[in-house]
């Protein structure tokens, strides 16, 4: 019997290597469907296959009132605690105001600076520094 050991062994990690790798060519690309089942969220979205993305307008107006929701709630919690609440459309305007980087706006200061030397070595009226600062600024989107 104990001469049968080894033997039983030696079979069995074959046997087992061989359905381990009989299993492995036959799976296919189940490795790649891990927790693509009816549950998940396919391409990282909840909406289903077939229905196109919102587009900009709409997708604003969508994030707009999730946004405005999220703030009536915020103000709920703060009614229950006795505290005043917020106005949620001043709220919303100030989140949806973006925020300057302060780095950009001093290089587009300096930007409009150097256009003003040049446009004053060429006799040309200088520009309003903090009109055209806004102005650069709201062009880039950031204001």
């Amino acid at each position: 019997m104990a001469d049968a050991l080894p033997v039983v062994i030696v079979a069995v990690t074959v046997i087992a290597a061989l359905i381990a790798v009989v299993t492995l060519a036959s799976s296919g690309r189940s490795y790649d469907q891990i927790g693509r089942g009816g549950l998940s969220l396919r391409d990282g979205s909840d909406r289903p296959a077939g229905e196109p993305a919102p587009s900009g307008a709409v997708a604003a107006r969508q994030r707009d009132e999730e946004i405005r929701q999220m703030l009536e709630a915020r103000n709920e919690r703060r009614r229950r605690r006795g505290l005043e609440p917020v106005d949620v459309e001043a709220e919303l305007r100030a989140l949806d105001r973006p925020a300057i980087d302060p780095a950009l706006e001093a290089e587009v200061r300096a930007l409009v600076v150097a256009r003003n030397e040049r446009r004053a070595r060429r006799g040309q009226e200088p520009l309003d520094v903090d009109a055209e600062v806004a102005r650069q600024l709201r062009d880039l989107g950031g204001a």
